[in-house]
């Protein structure tokens, strides 16, 4: 099974189906995937404000900068070549 981010358009639609309301494995049904990459997808990308209470909740829109920030972040084997090469040097052995 190959590994793809949500779009905009399944972002949009888990947010009108939690507004809906209804149940998350029926949304995932209905965007075609898991249940659980649902619910990590609503709890990283949750708006929540004790100032603001009557905004907390999930938007489709907002979420696509922090997700496309997270995506495009390097991870410690991009950004330190030398432990990559020692690390391909072990994998080998």
């Amino acid at each position: 099974m190959s590994h793809t981010e949500l779009d905009l358009r399944e972002r949009r639609e888990i947010e009108d189906l939690l507004n809906a309301p209804v149940s998350i494995a029926k949304i995932a049904a209905q965007i075609g995937g898991h249940r659980s990459t649902v619910y990590r997808e609503i709890k990283r990308n949750r708006f929540e404000d004790t100032e603001l209470p009557y905004l907390i909740g999930y938007y489709g829109m907002s979420v696509r900068r922090p997700a496309s920030d997270r995506r495009a972040r390097q991870r410690k084997l991009g950004r330190f070549a030398r432990a990559c090469h020692r690390f391909e040097d072990r994998l080998d052995a």
